[in-house]
Formats: C-alpha cells, structure tokens, sequence
C-alpha cells in the first residue's frame, strides 16, 4: 500500500510541478509589454514579419522569404489576442501602422514593395548574406 501512496504522490508532486510552469509562462507572456514583445521579437531571430494571415501585402512579404527559401519568424497579429496593441508599438516604432512590417537582423526593412524592392535590387539578398540570386521573381 506504501509504494501506490508513493507512486500517487509522485505523479501529484509531478503534475504540480508541470501546471506551476505553464502558470509561470503565461504570467511573463501577459505581463511583457507590446513593445517589450516586438523588441524581443525583432533581436531574438533574424527575420521578423509582423503580418496578418488574411492581408495580401503580408502574403506578398512571406512570398519573398519562400523564393529565397528563407524561413523568417511570422508574428500574425490578427491571431493574438494582444495584436492590436503590438500593431500599436510596432507604429510607435516604425511610425506606420501598415502590415507587413519586416525586420532583417535587427533592422527594419520596411513593408511590402520595400521588401520587393530589397529583392529585385539584390539588397535584400546582401541583408540575408546570401549569393547574389541572378533569376529573381516577380511578385
């Protein structure tokens, strides 16, 4: 009887532990400002598209990283329930408020045609470090 008490409370204690985590996630998530949120977004990978799933500048953006097979970390506001405010650090930041918004290593390239245009003139090709892509696309 001894060893099932144990084992019961070992799955307890275990079950605790999970559940105190997950809590300790979601508090740092709830209590991280939008604009504490983009700042560790745009410095923790090395493309950041803020997007909407639904908006074809956004579908525009994210074709480009897909031809360059460029796999960027997409925000998509319209699926959080903090989107709008982060849209609204993201505007104090960029001073626009349109999406896409990109970021290449920290550094904000713009919206869509900047991102097109950073592509067709091979910039964006040189931001990313990769070869001079000679057969671009036309989006």
């Amino acid at each position: 009887m001894a060893a099932v008490s144990s084992a019961s409370m070992i799955t307890i204690l275990f079950v605790i532990v999970i559940l105190c985590a997950s809590y300790s996630r979601s508090v740092d998530a709830e209590t991280k400002s939008p604009a504490e949120f983009v700042k560790e977004t745009i410095s923790s990978h090395s493309i950041v598209i803020f997007s909407k799933s639904y908006c074809p500048y956004c579908r525009r953006a994210k074709a480009v990283f897909q031809a360059l097979k460029q796999d960027p970390y997409v925000v998509e506001l319209d699926e959080r329930d903090d989107g709008s405010r982060i849209q609204d650090a993201l505007s104090e930041k960029v001073g626009r408020r349109t999406v896409p918004q990109v970021f290449i290593n920290g550094k904000h390239l713009g919206g869509s045609d900047d991102t097109i245009e950073a592509y067709e003139n091979g910039e964006l090709a040189k931001l990313l470090g990769l070869d001079d892509i000679e057969d671009t696309e036309e989006f």
